[in-house]
């Protein structure tokens, strides 16, 4: 009998960590979903059974809580923990200003979400995978990770800091056989502004208007070609962007 692979998804409520967990769920991997909104949480768990007849785990707790982290993922079923991938998609960016202006709780935020987290999951995650003697890393990070941009000083720093943990995770863990690969989206159409801007729609949606961007599905498709190729290539980095995309500012918008 063909054993599935087992894969545990940070953030997956919602955006490419929700459309990971379906593409994943479609190729039989057995899942374990992390999220801090157990309503749905426990909904996406509950489709992905019903729809592609797999086994899923959830775990509530929030990255940026050392001990929740600890306590849930310790808490893993013993016949999941034989852990094949970890996608480090918990992340977000919050406030666009001025580093003179900024908002100190927002910095705290993103450097809590999306480098102090993705540590904390990955030093709980990481000694099961020494011990089963492999497995894959996939941290989602940014184009804000290659460049910087104006107002997104903080947001920038803290994907530049997954840029640099995926390569230092590489090098670690390479004789343990892991693959790491670190994961930058340009503009895809999720949550993220709606974050970013604190709720409001009508701002968010703006950031979308006169271009295709990427869907989150889109992303997730990457994931999972990248975590299904054959054991002897590891695709380190790579960047995805729309196509009317050319870097972190610069678009080519239908003029309306």
């Amino acid at each position: 009998m063909k054993i599935m692979k087992t894969a545990l998804i940070t953030g997956a409520t919602s955006g490419i960590g929700e459309a990971t967990a379906h593409s994943f769920a479609k190729k039989g991997f057995r899942l374990i979903l992390t999220g801090r909104r157990p309503d749905r949480l426990n909904s996406t768990a509950d489709l992905l059974k019903n729809e592609y007849a797999v086994e899923v785990v959830t775990l509530e707790f929030d990255v940026r809580n050392r001990q929740e982290t600890e306590t849930a993922i310790s808490s893993i079923p013993c016949d999941f923990k034989a852990i094949d991938i970890l996608v480090n998609n918990a992340g977000l960016a919050v406030g666009l200003s001025h580093i003179q202006d900024g908002d100190i709780d927002d910095w705290d935020r993103m450097i809590d979400t999306n480098i102090k987290g993705l540590l904390y999951v990955t030093r709980a995650v990481a000694p099961l995978m020494v011990t089963k003697g492999g497995g894959h890393i996939v941290n989602v990070g940014s184009i804000a990770g290659r460049e910087v941009y104006e107002n997104g000083g903080v947001y920038c720093a803290t994907k530049h800091a997954v840029d640099a943990l995926s390569k230092s995770m590489r090098t670690d863990m390479l004789a343990n056989g892991i693959k790491v690969t670190n994961v930058c989206p340009g503009a895809t159409e999720t949550e993220f502004s709606t974050v970013r801007f604190k709720g409001d729609r009508e701002r968010a949606k703006k950031v979308y208007e006169g271009y295709q961007a990427l869907t989150a599905n889109d992303i997730a498709e990457i994931i999972t070609y990248i975590v299904t190729l054959p054991e002897h290539i590891c695709i380190n980095d790579i960047l995805i962007m729309p196509s009317a995309q050319a870097n972190a500012v610069k678009f080519n918008k239908i003029q309306t």
